[in-house]
């Protein structure tokens, strides 16, 4: 059965022909879109922000963790190139660009999760130092379809 997303979110369902298991998340970064498989030819699709130039990855990975109102420490990469960030946002603050949810990867540092409403206009570009960025809508929508253990695969 498929559960079409509720009206006037960003997602909707989609022909998906590639051969890849139910379930199975697929980002595609030339698309700016995240796609989760529901079967029978078929994928919610998703608007995201992919990471930009030279924070490409490619790949597989597998959904490592589930949270809601995530904080955030930025990266020290990210605090390298804006050293005016706090060191520490509380997850559920307007400020965090965590947003409501995060799926963490089992890569070093990359998550799948929402952002601000400031950020917003980011989805649909390449803007991210490695993480997926969704609307906090959608980001809520997946986190409540996706388990701990969710293959996700990254392509160009």
């Amino acid at each position: 059965m498929i559960v079409l997303p509720s009206a006037g979110a960003a997602r909707n369902v989609v022909s998906f022909a590639a051969a890849v298991e139910p379930g199975t998340i697929v980002i595609s970064a030339r698309q700016r879109s995240l796609f989760l498989v529901v079967g029978q030819g078929m994928a919610i699709r998703y608007p995201v922000a992919v990471p930009k130039s030279g924070k490409e990855w490619s790949g597989y990975a597998t959904v490592q963790g589930k949270y809601v109102n995530p904080d955030w420490v930025p990266p020290p990469v990210v605090k390298r190139d804006h050293p005016e960030l706090p060191n520490f946002i509380q997850g559920g603050s307007p400020r965090n660009p965590m947003g409501m949810r995060a799926l963490t990867l089992d890569r070093d540092q990359v998550a799948i999760h929402g952002t601000t409403n400031h950020m917003r206009a980011s989805i649909g570009t390449a803007a991210s130092y490695g993480c997926i960025r969704m609307l906090n809508e959608d980001v809520v929508d997946l986190y409540d379809r996706v388990r701990v253990g969710t293959p996700v695969m990254m392509v160009p």
